[in-house]
């Protein structure tokens, strides 16, 4: 089965409190006179059938993307899962692609190359590894994953990572693009950010 022949429903998470960034919401910092989100969606749309915002604050403004803004179910901030579980519930794709919404690069074959191992291993959900360490937002699942998320987090447990691994997922190499998954987590790393992606000879730009 060829990638195209399914249907896939990108979710960008922006629903965290982004303590480590004084609880300014972090996909709407600006980069370069751009919301952080923007680099997200121009680098997720054209992998997906259609995209989603998880945000739990500031909907207006992450409405005027011109993309649906889904709420967590559950209330509390329940982290990365939730904004996964929303995701599903409010689409019928038979996949969702997942991505943070502050990590300014996506790498343009995330959907593919997550899709082909996927594949190859039978699995119901593959993951990006950087080659150092496991990139868990960075999902590509399958709906059918949505009665095993929400029994997790009616159980108290938030950890996605810990989640993943009993899945038993398809681990997906990006060892040869690791800085992709850069994420922004301080002001140092917004600054270094904003000369990265002005930057044409970065390999992240």
């Amino acid at each position: 089965m060829q990638l195209r022949d399914r249907s896939i429903t990108g979710v960008i998470l922006a629903g965290g409190q982004s303590r480590r960034m004084g609880g300014h919401d972090k996909g709407l910092l600006p980069i370069n006179n751009r919301a952080m989100i923007e680099y997200v969606i121009e680098k997720l749309s054209p992998q997906v059938d259609d995209i989603l915002i998880n945000a739990n604050r500031n909907l207006e403004r992450y409405s005027q993307f011109g993309h649906k803004v889904i709420t967590d179910q559950i209330t509390g901030y329940a982290g990365p899962l939730a904004g996964m579980a929303a995701a599903i519930q409010a689409c019928e794709s038979e996949y969702i692609l997942s991505t943070p919404c502050d990590g300014p690069w996506v790498p343009a074959d995330l959907a593919s190359r997550l899709f082909t191992r996927l594949e190859r291993e039978g699995a119901n959900l593959s993951t990006a590894h950087d080659g150092e360490r496991l990139q868990p937002v960075f999902i590509l699942m399958h709906r059918k994953l949505l009665p095993s998320i929400l029994s997790y987090l009616a159980s108290g447990e938030r950890r996605l990572g810990y989640w993943v691994k009993q899945q038993k997922p398809a681990l997906t190499d990006f060892s040869d693009q690791p800085e992709l998954f850069f994420n922004v987590n301080s002001p140092a790393e917004l600054k270094a950010a904003e000369a990265d992606l002005r930057d044409p000879a970065h390999p992240a730009s």
